[in-house]
């Protein structure tokens, strides 16, 4: 049994290395897959306390927040096996889920995320759009330039943003003229 964080009002981007500590990063991880896959929270209780930095009952929560949560450990505890999970939670049919995994695809550079980053580059939601983006930017390929480019022209303006450095990205990554 891991003890309770110290302070859990700490960042979670200190508490999650922190659990990591005590499980270590492989067990760290493989948590962080189950409850992005959907495994029952409750078992977790503790645990989950260092993935939220909220102490007490987690029970009222909407039921996707336990993936979120998931998902988003695997923004400070990272091994390449997470991947497909992570992959995988871009289909999620929370937009809360789907945008994390997002963020985690973009900080882990996940090119096998590029062909859900250009569905979600559509997704009703601005934050959503913008963030398919920036994946598209880091680890899209050039099948996925359509996707970015038709980004410039999206109403929300952090979209169009998002769109022109992804562009940028891409032309130097890629090493592509005349983007």
């Amino acid at each position: 049994m891991i003890p309770a964080p110290s302070d859990a009002a700490r960042p979670v981007g200190v508490l999650i290395p922190e659990l990591a500590e005590h499980l270590g990063v492989a067990a760290t991880v493989d948590l962080a897959c189950d409850l992005l896959a959907g495994v029952d929270p409750e078992p977790f209780a503790t645990e989950i306390v260092y993935l939220t930095g909220h102490e007490g009952a987690h029970d009222g929560w909407a039921p996707y927040w336990p993936r979120v949560w998931g998902a988003r450990a695997l923004m400070y505890v990272w091994d390449e096996a997470a991947a497909p999970a992570v992959v995988a939670g871009l289909e999620d049919e929370a937009w809360r889920v789907a945008e994390m995994c997002l963020k985690v695809s973009s900080r882990r550079e996940l090119a096998a995320a590029g062909d859900a980053a250009v569905r979600l580059s559509s997704h009703e939601l601005p934050r959503v759009r913008a963030q398919a983006v920036r994946v598209l930017g880091v680890a899209g390929d050039t099948e996925h330039l359509d996707a970015v480019r038709g980004a410039e022209a999206d109403p929300d303006g952090n979209v169009r943003r998002a769109a022109v450095r992804a562009l940028d990205l891409m032309s130097i990554r890629l090493d592509v003229v005349d983007l």
